[in-house]
């Protein structure tokens, strides 16, 4: 219990959580009425990192830890948050065709399609309230001071939101341009990983794990981290990706799975051109 407050941890954490769960299956069925009118689902993956910077700044609003270390989480959450969701929004939203992938979950979903997006906008409510957990954990640690795994947090945070910023520029940069059409971004972190802005964002994550670690049960916040890697790795991020760039690309992205690693950025097997 906070020695600071007068609400036992687990009611605070309960209270909380179930605040910020209504509140984002709320939000995001705002986002499904939005969906049907654009016809464009990946709406829900800017209204994601959004739900995510809003769990980060209403618990650093309404949680009983100490006030510097739950609005310097609450300012890491919200930079990496905002720049993500205004990221997608205009870059593969506004003005852009929908995704390959959610093309693909309508034609699977055929023919309860709305209802079964609804259900897929609800679990991604659930998805921020869960993968904010160490967002409450550092926002309930009322420790003044900074320790070693916070220093820690903080400095793998920064490197790798520089990773993810730096390698979506390379690949806007690429896609920009009209003669690089239907071919394989090779540029920068790309041509060392097929996926180098879901390996920094996963950084990310382990920065908010490592910064909610030494707090009231800490461990659990640990969950975020390990989630967000098998949802990359195994279910939304890598394999849906590779997919769709197997259908648009062919034998040219076969060459690239042959040559560049799949996560962790590494030197490719074969000498390839920026």
């Amino acid at each position: 219990m906070n020695p600071f407050s007068t609400v036992p941890f687990w009611q605070e954490f309960l209270n909380l959580t179930t605040q910020s769960l209504l509140i984002m299956c709320a939000w995001m069925f705002i986002l499904w009425l939005i969906h049907l009118a654009i016809r464009n689902a990946a709406i829900v993956d800017a209204g994601w990192a959004f739900g995510i910077s809003f769990c980060a700044a209403y618990y650093a609003f309404h949680g009983s830890g100490a006030f510097p270390r739950r609005w310097l989480l609450a300012t890491m959450v919200l930079v990496w948050g905002l720049r993500l969701g205004f990221h997608l929004l205009f870059n593969r939203i506004i003005g852009h065709p929908e995704e390959g992938r959610y093309v693909e979950l309508r034609r699977k979903w055929a023919p309860n399609i709305n209802f079964k997006f609804l259900i897929f906008y609800q679990v991604q409510a659930v998805s921020c309230v869960v993968l904010a957990i160490p967002f409450l954990l550092a926002c309930m640690n009322f420790e003044p001071e900074f320790n070693i795994f916070d220093k820690a947090a903080i400095g793998l945070w920064v490197f790798a939101t520089a990773g993810v910023t730096i390698s979506d520029m390379q690949l806007n940069r690429f896609k920009a341009n009209p003669e690089n059409k239907g071919k394989v971004c090779r540029e920068g972190l790309w041509s060392w990983s097929r996926h180098p802005n879901y390996f920094f964002e996963w950084l990310v994550w382990l920065s908010y794990g490592l910064y909610a670690l030494t707090g009231p049960w800490g461990f659990l916040g640990m969950i975020a981290p390990a989630l967000i890697l098998h949802f990359v790795l195994n279910v939304t991020g890598v394999p849906p990706t590779e997919e769709q760039a197997l259908r648009s690309k062919g034998d040219a992205y076969r060459k690239y799975q042959q040559e560049v690693s799949i996560f962790v950025p590494m030197p490719p097997k074969v000498q390839v051109e920026s």
